[in-house]
């Protein structure tokens, strides 16, 4: 289990813009798990729809609804709209297994597929329902892999932003800036922990801020998440350890005030 956890850690390492994703999926799912998973199945059918895609595309020419004709109609993954909030969904094996999940999960395999290609492909801050940006020969669509790899003008865009935000919500700018691969990572482990924290599974919810940490060890958000939630599974270093870390970093001065104040209300609690 650590092994994996410093695997994914070396896998996140850099700027995070560019990294394995699937491959660091994988590795979240394994972390969740009790047992181990053989993955080479799983990796199997990945390459299997990326060789699809390049078929595809050899026969018919480049296009984004190549995408959906392979991962949405031949292999048939689909968002899960009916148990939106079940784990599986945030999960990249049960995901691949059960052929459907949460759009970021979903997104995931398309960006893969995609890149495989040699398209350009990035997740886009879309607010509420993750998108991503694909890029062949000089133009670039918008796919939803949550709605069958749909590809989306402005338009539907508009429309879909409207259901998220109210109905004066207007597109802007940065609705369509790229995010790094190291925020499509959190974003899916993060739909984990909060699921792990509905239920008041908070040592759950703890290994999963974990895997968060590994794949972004100095983001102080989750350091001081790390520090209150171990401080309430009453593991104390591990506490004291996040909130020392915030302080060791040039970060947000009221973060770090607060951390600070945590961190003696814990030494205190240890001598």
């Amino acid at each position: 289990m650590s092994d994996d956890l410093g695997r994914l850690r070396d896998l996140c390492a850099g700027d995070g813009e560019r990294i394995d994703l699937l491959e660091a999926g994988f590795l979240l799912s394994s972390l969740a798990r009790e047992e181990p998973v053989d993955l080479a199945p799983f990796r199997q059918q990945v390459t299997a729809m990326a060789a699809d895609l390049a078929d595809l595309v050899h026969r018919r020419g480049a296009s984004p609804e190549a995408l959906a004709e392979v991962i949405a109609r031949s292999y048939a993954y689909r968002g899960d709209s009916e148990t939106y909030d079940d784990l599986q969904n945030a999960d990249l094996v049960r995901v691949i297994e059960r052929r459907k999940g949460l759009p970021v999960a979903l997104s995931i395999l398309y960006l893969h597929v995609a890149r495989a290609q040699g398209w350009t492909a990035e997740g886009l801050a879309f607010p509420g329902h993750f998108l991503i940006r694909v890029g062949i020969d000089g133009a670039r669509h918008v796919v939803d892999p949550f709605h069958e790899g749909a590809v989306r003008d402005a338009a539907d865009l508009r429309r879909l932003l409207r259901q998220v935000l109210g109905g004066e919500a207007e597109l802007m700018p940065a609705h369509f800036d790229a995010v790094s691969d190291r925020d499509v990572l959190l974003r899916l482990e993060n739909n984990v922990r909060l699921r792990l924290a509905r239920r008041e599974d908070w040592a759950g919810a703890a290994r999963s801020l974990d895997r968060m940490l590994a794949i972004a060890p100095d983001r102080e958000e989750l350091l001081f998440e790390a520090g209150q939630l171990n401080a309430r599974l009453d593991k104390r270093r591990a506490a004291i350890a996040a909130y020392q870390r915030i302080l060791e970093l040039d970060g947000d001065p009221g973060l770090r005030q607060r951390a600070s104040a945590l961190l003696q209300e814990l030494r205190r609690g240890l001598n």
